[in-house]
């Protein structure tokens, strides 16, 4: 009988290896995370052209915000018929924004995206030639609509392709581009407004926000990790009530939907407040005003620190706090205090939406362009109806009228916000004492 050891020799060097026990198994391959991270290859890209893209939306969305007193006057109208020319377009947006949300579940986010932006830039060229109010009203409608597919598709575009610890920020960086949107397109407006008249100035939106729509399309990344979904429509209602039972998710939409309804009541009506007597201010100069958009862009890309330092409801409750501080100090009668005051609703809201808006791309973990369309639906009909609201308040009661209906809105805030906490805390003590009784 041979020894052992010839018969060790004798098997083949792979069988030795697998054979025998103090082998060790080969290591499991390491799954790289190629979502977009802060300094990685594509984020730089992805942040301008989301930027630009933000940028094109609010500033088409509230083209004719800014020139209520001049599209009053034209057609002699009062401020809540003119209001119509805001609110029919969001609220237009936020009808279409969920059935738009599920198309780019099953083409992809960037092609709804830039078919969005496409339709909006076309129809923003041809509201300059609006024959009366109506048209007006009724083809700022049709473009609420269109720039529906934009703001959750881009929601989902960015949960789905940045690492969730960069997702804050880079939800920031968007709506930062919505604040300098709002911002450079009432700036624009008024300035064109007071040389020409306010149908050249919507031109002049229009012809940046084409410029926009390229630079998006040419810079922002295909996308890796969409995943196509499926257009059925029970799937689709399967999804919305999944999210409508989530507390949390809708604890968000009202949140959204109140800030929304106070910062559409504040510039709706506030170039009314200051062409008019003490202020007397010129169409160029209340252009002008909405430099305070600035301050927004700075707030919503803060929102990520503010939300690490103090916590999701810590930041909320800064940014309500300082939204109702300058509500109150807008009552003042002094340019400076007012200017002041609009910083403050300014900073309050666009760190508040920020924070409202990356919650629910980190809430839901399954349909996530169906949770942001809700989201979104929530927050431009804040938009649609503080503006309606808000330009009645101010034809009945001035703007102390609508400074109320901004307090309201902020105290609904803190009451969910109070809930919130109240549910949590209820939750973990049931969790504790299910533990103990174990």
């Amino acid at each position: 009988m041979p020894p052992a050891s010839s018969k060790a020799s004798a098997q083949p060097a792979g069988a030795l290896t697998s054979a025998s026990p103090a082998s060790s198994p080969a290591p499991a391959p390491v799954e790289t995370d190629t979502r977009l991270t802060p300094g990685g290859p594509g984020y730089r890209r992805m942040s301008f052209a989301l930027f630009a893209a933000g940028l094109a939306t609010f500033a088409l969305l509230y083209s004719t915000q800014a020139l209520l007193p001049a599209i009053s006057a034209d057609f002699a109208v009062t401020a809540d018929t003119a209001s119509w020319t805001v609110s029919a377009a969001t609220g237009a947006l936020a009808l279409c924004v969920l059935p738009l949300s599920a198309l780019s579940e099953r083409f992809g986010r960037r092609t709804l995206m830039t078919w969005s932006l496409t339709v909006a830039v076309a129809v923003g060229l041809l509201v300059p030639f609006a024959p009366d109010l109506g048209w007006l009203i009724a083809l700022r409608a049709v473009q609420g609509a269109a720039l529906a597919g934009l703001p959750a598709s881009a929601m989902a575009y960015l949960a789905e392709e940045v690492r969730p610890k960069a997702l804050i920020a880079a939800i920031g960086l968007f709506v930062a581009g919505n604040s300098i949107g709002g911002m450079s397109g009432r700036v624009l407006t008024g300035w064109v407004a007071q040389a020409w008249d306010w149908r050249a100035a919507l031109a002049a939106v229009g012809l940046m926000a084409l410029v926009c729509a390229a630079v998006f399309r040419l810079l922002l990344p295909a996308p890796r990790h969409f995943r196509t979904g499926s257009l059925r429509p029970r799937a689709l209602a399967r999804t919305v009530r999944g999210h409508l039972a989530n507390p949390l998710l809708c604890r968000l939409y009202v949140i959204g939907a109140l800030f929304m309804t106070v910062f559409g009541a504040v510039y709706t009506v506030i170039g009314y407040r200051l062409v008019d007597a003490p202020f007397s201010l010129p169409q160029g100069v209340v252009g002008s005003i909405f430099l305070v958009y600035l301050v927004g862009t700075a707030s919503s890309a803060a929102a990520g620190k503010l939300v690490g330092r103090l916590g999701r409801r810590g930041a909320l409750y800064l940014a309500v706090g300082t939204t109702a501080s300058g509500l109150l100090l807008s009552l003042s009668d002094g340019l400076v205090a007012v200017l002041l005051g609009l910083v403050l609703i300014t900073a309050g809201f666009f760190a508040g939406h920020a924070v409202a808006s990356s919650s629910v791309s980190r809430t839901a973990t399954k349909g996530r362009a169906q949770a942001s369309a809700l989201y979104q639906s929530a927050y431009y009909l804040g938009s649609s109806v503080g503006g309606t609201l808000g330009a009645f308040a101010f034809h009945a009661g001035g703007w102390s009228g609508t400074v109320l209906l901004g307090l309201l809105a902020v105290l609904g805030v803190v009451s969910v916000t109070l809930y919130g906490s109240h549910a949590a805390r209820t939750e973990r003590r049931i969790l504790v004492a299910a533990a103990a009784h174990r």
